[in-house]
Parts: C-alpha cells; sequence; structure tokens
C-alpha cells in the first residue's frame, strides 16, 4: 500500500531550512523527543458506542493508527505491533492506544468490538474508533498527513498508511532523530511495520509518561 506520510526531514526543513537540521539534532540528547504540531480536535464512537474525543486523552499519551478491519495485507501486522505495545503498557492508567478505521461503512461499533475481542485486545484505554468518513479522512490526510483513501484496485479495496502517530500529554505528535551512517535525521512517525521502529516507539512511550 501506499506510504505517503514520511514527512519529518521536510518539516524541519520547511521551517528551519536545511542548513539548520543538523545544528538542531546535535542539541537534542537522547531522552529528547521533538515536537511536532498539535492533533486536530476529533470525535468519535468506540467499539462500545461511546462518544471518544481529545478530551478523553488529556494528561495520557497514546498512539494513533489508522486501518480497518477487514483489511488482508498491514493491518494485521500492524495489529501484532500494538498488541506488543498493549503488553508493554498493560495497567497504565495515563496510556491509550487509538484505532480508527477508514472504512466505517462496515466498521461499525459492534464489528469493531467483535475485532477487538477476536484481536485478544485487553487494554481498558484501547479505542477502536468509526464515525462519519468524511472526518475520518479529513483527520488522517489533512490532520496527521498519515495518507488514506478508498482504492477499488487495491486488495481490500483501501489503501493506508502502515505508520503509528505517537501523542504526548498537550495533545502534540511527538518523534525522535534516527542515527544512520551518515547523519541523523528527525523523524515523525513511527514504522507499525518495522519491529526496530516498534522498539523505538516502545522506549519514547516511556519518555513522554515520565515528562
Amino acid at each position: 500500500m501506499k506510504n505517503k506520510s514520511y514527512i519529518g526531514i521536510s518539516f524541519v526543513i520547511l521551517i528551519f531550512g536545511i542548513w539548520a537540521v543538523p545544528k538542531i539534532v546535535n542539541k537534542l540528547s537522547k531522552n529528547t523527543l521533538i515536537k511536532f504540531e498539535k492533533v486536530p480536535n476529533f470525535s468519535f464512537t468506540n467499539q462500545d458506542g461511546k462518544t471518544i474525543t481529545n478530551n478523553d486523552f488529556e494528561n495520557k499519551v497514546y498512539v494513533v493508527e489508522f486501518f480497518f478491519a477487514s483489511c488482508p495485507t498491514i493491518c494485521p501486522k500492524m495489529n501484532e505491533s500494538m498488541l506488543k505495545i498493549q503488553e508493554k503498557f498493560f495497567g497504565n492508567p495515563n496510556f491509550g492506544i487509538v484505532s480508527i478505521t477508514i472504512d466505517p461503512k462496515r466498521d461499525t461499533p459492534e464489528a469493531l468490538k467483535k475485532y477487538a475481542k477476536e484481536h485478544q485486545v485487553k487494554l481498558k484505554n484501547w479505542h477502536f474508533l468509526t464515525g462519519n468518513i468524511d472526518a475520518i479522512y479529513k483527520l488522517s490526510n489533512k490532520g496527521f498527513k498519515l495518507y488514506a483513501g478508498e482504492n477499488a484496485e487495491a486488495e481490500g479495496g483501501f489503501e493506508h498508511s502502515g505508520l503509528f502517530a505517537l501523542i504526548d500529554k498537550d495533545g502534540y505528535i511527538r518523534s525522535r532523530t534516527i542515527t544512520t551512517r551518515e547523519s541523523e535525521n528527525p523523524i515523525k512517525f513511527y514504522d507499525g511495520l518495522d519491529a526496530k521502529q516498534v522498539q523505538m516507539l516502545k522506549e519514547d512511550i516511556a519518555i513522554l509518561l515520565n515528562e
């Protein structure tokens, strides 16, 4: 599926200019996470029929993904990664997960409740959200800039990113820098299909919980 959301580097370049990136990175300690924009307000319905908004995550750290229950390709792998995150932070009342369907016509609250049960979701603050399709796509494509869209030619009928967004207690997207052989580069999201990045995400969740 298409992945149009690796924009962390371009974001920094846009704001500060390309020559400023090394200077910014050099000032970051290993426990410092970059702050990006604030998550737009949202209001959707979870698997229990309850309305969930940003206010439900006030003073909490949470992870956001966009998926759909009948996805035959990357969603099962994304779910495996989320289950590992669930296991790591299970029982922590200050942590949550938000899984937003991009197929709300089929993914009703009842369907999402069944999906959560079948996939061993036990975390109290793991909300599977559905709602108005235009609002969902606006939040994904414009709010997070994580691509999602319908495509009759794609497996399952939809395309979406396999990336996870990490949100801090104040509602801002946060992430880290990644060291390569040549340099250190800021990222904005974590690849839910990559075990190393999922491990990074778990480490960074712990950092934000302690802020």
